[in-house]
């Protein structure tokens, strides 16, 4: 019979303070995926700190530029993988949080709503005071609530979300679809008639109007993205009168679109901790078939798709209006939330068998660090890339080439792996977290080691 090495995940009982978890209570697992998931999100993030609209169109068709490559690699391995990764080991930290309290029987759940508002409130200050339009905190809170009412459900129920969520998504995002397509055929409609001098009716000036206000928003003209480019590279006031709005209608408008796949995966990181997945108890057997398997066709998948829409479009305007004129269901859609769990489950499943292995200990103490102090760590990748590229900083946005951008992040990276466990030696919290759980629970918590109860 295969011996099976377990790393340890004993969740004990809570002392009868009501206060944070003590760093021995830890799970070095789920710190350490936290860590890679945190990295890994600025893999996705950093060029919408730094580059300008269509700023894949001059590469994304060119096997000899390194920015294809660079960019092939980023979206094949990474592109949701990492957001969705963050939003699993979220839906863990649910569970880690309450089972303690409420084992021991302490009182836990005005303190999760409390920890969630104020996780509301930090998102909003970052998006809308740190100038960051991809901000996740907002969400995460928001979403955490609602995750937290299912936190008792039958493991198998709680994985059935993500289908469920793929299909809807695919069902609302097709609806969606089909209404940009409708007006985009009623625009294509009016041009016509404007082209051969007819008289427009009350419809057709309508759909000139609307097409308009889409083309504004989401496929903005060469003067449009000049004048974007423009106030990123300006002052404060300038990148927040770009950079809000958005910010603002993704926190409003779009809210919707986002509440589905988050809540299916943080339930699907509840069931994946509940079944002892994310913690190590399975047998390396199984994390190995997982992985393979997941690779196998999670790849598949993903550059098969990659090909299609990517490679043969590219970020071309035209083109990809061409496909839409004819295409009135984007069945391709269906690969995208299919090989995203495939490949995030793999990710998964290597990091454990790495776990396990006992190789590569330094570099895996150093991410969990890094996972620890998450919430410092986040908002200092949103600080660095704002000072490094927005107007009001060293002003590098649209200055470097797309592959240029991913020696930032290495070097982001390499700050946060080594000040994160220095840190941690001397301190029980990053400054946030310490900030974020005294908020929680009405008092200043212990920051130094040696204060630490034991």
């Amino acid at each position: 019979m295969e011996s099976t090495v377990t790393l340890s995940v004993e969740i004990p009982k809570s002392p009868p303070l009501v206060a944070p978890v003590l760093q021995k209570d830890r799970i070095q697992s789920i710190d350490v995926l936290r860590g890679i998931a945190l990295l890994g999100i600025l893999l996705m993030n950093i060029p919408y700190f730094a580059m300008p609209d269509y700023f894949t169109k001059s590469f994304a068709q060119d096997p000899a530029s390194p920015n294809f490559w660079t960019l092939t690699v980023v979206t094949i391995l990474f592109e949701g993988k990492m957001r969705a990764l963050f939003s699993i080991v979220f839906g863990a930290g649910i569970l880690l949080f309450t089972s303690r309290k409420e084992e021991s029987g302490q009182p836990f759940k005005a303190l999760f709503f409390q920890r969630m508002g104020w996780l509301v409130i930090f998102g909003l200050m970052h998006a809308h005071l740190t100038l960051w339009l991809g901000d996740i905190l907002y969400f995460y809170g928001l979403i955490g609530m609602l995750a937290f009412l299912f936190r008792k459900m039958k493991p198998k129920y709680m994985a059935m979300g993500v289908p469920l969520v793929a299909i809807f998504g695919f069902v609302a995002g097709t609806l969606f679809y089909q209404n940009i397509r409708e007006k985009r055929l009623a625009y294509k409609d009016a041009v016509t008639a404007q082209t051969q001098q007819k008289a427009l009716s009350p419809t057709q000036k309508k759909a000139l109007v609307e097409w308009r206000a889409i083309e504004k928003e989401r496929i903005p003209n060469k003067a449009e993205v000049a004048e974007n480019t423009r106030l990123m590279k300006s002052s404060y006031s300038d990148v927040a009168k770009y950079v809000r709005p958005k910010a603002w209608d993704g926190q409003t408008k779009y809210l919707l679109f986002s509440i589905g796949d988050v809540l299916a995966l943080m339930l699907l990181g509840m069931a994946l901790f509940k079944w002892g997945f994310l913690t190590g108890q399975w047998s390396k057997r199984n994390y190995w078939y997982v992985m393979l398997v997941g690779y196998a066709v999670g790849l598949a998948l993903v550059i098969f798709n990659y090909y299609k829409m990517d490679y043969l479009i590219g970020a071309n305007v035209a083109p990809w209006l061409a496909r839409m004129e004819v295409t009135p269901i984007n069945w391709m859609g269906l690969i995208y939330p299919v090989q995203r769990i495939l490949l995030v489950m793999a990710h998964v499943a290597a990091v454990i068998l790495l776990l396990k292995s006992g190789i590569a200990q330094g570099v895996m103490r150093r991410l969990a660090a890094v996972g620890q102090m998450a919430f410092t760590n986040y908002i200092m990748q949103t600080v660095f890339c704002t000072l490094i590229f927005f107007g009001y900083g060293l002003n590098y946005f649209a200055e470097l080439e797309y592959y240029q951008l991913y020696y930032v992040v290495a070097g982001i990276w390499l700050v946060q792996l080594i000040i994160s466990p220095i840190w941690l030696k001397h301190y029980r919290f990053g400054p946030l977290e310490w900030l974020w759980r005294s908020l929680t629970y009405r008092q200043l918590q212990p920051m130094r080691k040696e204060e630490e109860q034991e």
